[in-house]
């Protein structure tokens, strides 16, 4: 297979190639061996591709109609690494999930409905569901169109957009089994106190005071050589983890990705550093932000000693990077556990037509 219909999308703050799922191979290693030389990797530079050289920008959408009672189609994350010849399936992506719902709609798979047409997306990496909500008002001929223009702002994106609202639902324990695969608020991890948790995305957790960090490191600082002593520990940390979390040898894999949180500096919930898993996010990840955010809500956590929390059952936590803010909705039962969580999104289609490998 040498080419293939192509929609290049930004989902949230991340962009990648968005494919029907009969437009690719079926085989996984002949479709990993097409999308590693569609994006140009491995190079640092994917200059040979259509990767931007960065993780955020070489993500891949695999979508399909789907056959489950209440699902509209189905959603296979692939992360293609930048610079080794690996594609996974280990993650989720909740940034690109953003794109999903437009992408459907653009090709047929679901049917504008109204001024705003539901979307409801199994995602298959965590078998976990999400219902994104996209504009699609009626154009000058009376046929409804996906709408990407908008007021709506988020940060690590410049401009505005049409919102792209996006709830999940079950998502704790995706990948790891449980929410705290160890049961407990936190571990003890070469000496430093780590929540293992997954709401949606393996994360691991920690006080950034307790590796010699203040947690308000610019990204290039912490991918500075000062910074690569507390690099290797947290890596260290990672391998240790891996297991723990029910994920085996992580040594090749990109999760669980690593958090370094302090106190709000901006008048938010909680302030984040992360390493997805080693190279330093200018952002944060949507599932990472929900994941961080529920680490907060637990006694106990590195992540609730340093957070400001607002009272109530529905509690919303604004999150934040080296970038600005995610803010999260996070809706509790009567026992205290996270029962769904809702975040802002945005998209945009960038192109459209086919890739080459």
């Amino acid at each position: 297979m040498t080419s293939a219909p192509c929609m290049w999308m930004r989902g949230g703050t991340s962009k990648g190639g968005y494919f029907l799922s009969d437009d690719l191979p079926q085989d996984a290693a002949q479709r990993d061996a097409f999308l590693l030389a569609a994006f140009g990797s491995p190079d640092p530079r994917q200059i040979d591709g259509m990767g931007g050289a960065d993780p955020l920008t070489s993500k891949v959408a695999v979508v399909k109609k789907s056959e489950r009672p209440g699902i509209d189609v189905d959603y296979l994350f692939l992360q293609v690494f930048v610079d080794q010849a690996i594609v996974t399936d280990a993650q989720n992506c909740g940034n690109i999930l953003a794109g999903v719902g437009p992408f459907a709609i653009e090709r047929g798979l679901v049917a504008a409905s109204g001024d705003e047409t539901s979307v409801a997306i199994y995602m298959e990496n965590t078998g976990q569901a999400a219902v994104a909500l996209v504009q699609t008002p009626a154009n000058s001929d009376g046929v409804r169109v996906v709408n990407y223009t908008g007021s709506a702002r988020i940060d690590g994106v410049p401009g505005t957009h049409a919102p792209v609202p996006v709830e999940f639902r079950d998502t704790a324990g995706s990948s790891c089994g449980a929410l705290l695969p160890t049961g407990n608020a936190f571990d003890m991890i070469e000496g430093v106190a780590c929540t293992l948790i997954d709401n949606g995305m393996p994360c691991i957790v920690m006080a950034a005071a307790d590796l010699g960090a203040t947690g308000y490191e610019t990204r290039e600082e912490l991918e500075a050589e000062g910074f690569a002593a507390i690099r290797a520990k947290i890596e260290s940390i990672r391998l240790a983890a891996g297991p723990l979390m029910n994920l085996g040898d992580v040594t090749a894999k990109s999760v669980p990705k690593m958090f370094l949180v302090s106190p709000p500096a901006g008048g938010g919930a909680i302030n984040t550093r992360s390493f997805i898993p080693h190279r330093a996010h200018a952002t944060i990840g949507v599932l990472a932000a929900v994941t961080v955010a529920t680490a907060a809500l637990i006694e106990g956590s590195p992540a609730a000693k340093v957070a400001v929390i607002p009272e109530g059952q529905r509690k919303t936590l604004s999150v934040e990077h080296p970038t600005g803010e995610m803010t999260c909705v996070l809706t509790m039962d009567d026992d205290g556990a996270v029962q769904s969580a809702a975040l802002l999104r945005t998209a945009r289609k960038l192109m459209d037509g086919v890739i080459f490998a």
